[in-house]
């Protein structure tokens, strides 16, 4: 991971994780922070910045498209311009390859390293090395760790099957992931007293919910009710009450063993539902 950053990063959001009857209050941290160079857009006559708008933040002057150029800032209010012919002048293998440098267990590579995936499909000549790689990274139960500049960034990316395709995933580097030492709180929880009951009660629940992971099972449920709500809104329908946070429970103890007699009801009756049907 990345070193602790000067200044702490703040919390983003704050709510509670729940399991069962359990309820665990938590704060929420950006895990990572992009390092990629970022561009402004300025005026090519005298390299002022000109907003999205297509107007001089300096004057609000409307600016032909053919004056606007991208250009990175060296310093406050210094800016190198960077035609497109610059670009051109990197190297062509650079900027149009995907350079797979190491192949791994996809179970080495922590979630919090990916970023985005984008499918690759091969081009015309290229169908029979393409499925060959697919394959060999299938069979043999592999990923590809490359490099791929993609939109001015050079970005560490998992290269990988799925569905009989290849999915190109970029990745965070190691200096951008921060170490939870940066967060903006107190880390001294990691000491917490833990009794042996207590982990173990934790555990049966944890197994007790247990399932193989279905992507079709899950649904984005608030869009749904933020989408409902705007079209009660439109209509000028009544709109439903406030919803109330419930509350902290207490007795951590008394609520792992709510949740595990629970879930075991509920997975003694799911199988008798399978016996019968």
């Amino acid at each position: 991971m990345g070193k602790t950053e000067i200044m702490a990063a703040r919390s983003i959001w704050s709510g509670s994780i729940s399991f069962g009857l359990v309820s665990i209050p938590v704060r929420m941290f950006s895990a990572t922070e992009s390092k990629e160079l970022r561009f402004h857009f300025v005026d090519r006559t005298d390299l002022e910045p000109v907003g999205y708008d297509k107007v001089r933040k300096d004057t609000g002057e409307h600016v032909d498209p053919d004056r606007i150029v991208r250009a990175f800032e060296i310093g406050k209010g210094r800016y190198v311009p960077l035609e497109p012919d610059d670009l051109d002048r990197l190297d062509i293998e650079l900027t149009h390859g995907i350079d797979i440098c190491d192949f791994v267990l996809l179970d080495e590579i922590d979630p919090v390293y990916f970023r985005q995936a984008y499918y690759l499909l091969p081009q015309e000549g290229g169908e029979k090395p393409y499925r060959l790689l697919e394959r060999a990274l299938d069979e043999a139960g592999r990923v590809g760790i490359a490099k791929v500049v993609i939109r001015n960034k050079q970005h560490l990316a998992c290269l990988r099957p799925f569905n009989g395709v290849l999915v190109l995933e970029t990745m965070y580097y190691a200096d951008e992931v921060r170490d939870p030492a940066a967060l903006d709180g107190d880390l001294s929880f990691r000491e917490a007293d833990v009794r042996k009951a207590e982990l173990d009660m934790a555990k049966s629940l944890v197994e007790n919910l247990s399932a193989e992971f279905d992507p079709a099972k899950y649904t984005d449920t608030y869009r749904a009710e933020l989408l409902e709500l705007i079209k009660q809104k439109a209509e000028g329908a009544p709109l439903p009450e406030r919803s109330e946070q419930e509350g902290e429970v207490v007795d951590l103890m008394q609520a792992l063993r709510e949740s595990v007699e629970r879930t075991q009801r509920g997975r003694s009756k799911g199988r008798r539902a399978k016996k019968v049907s």
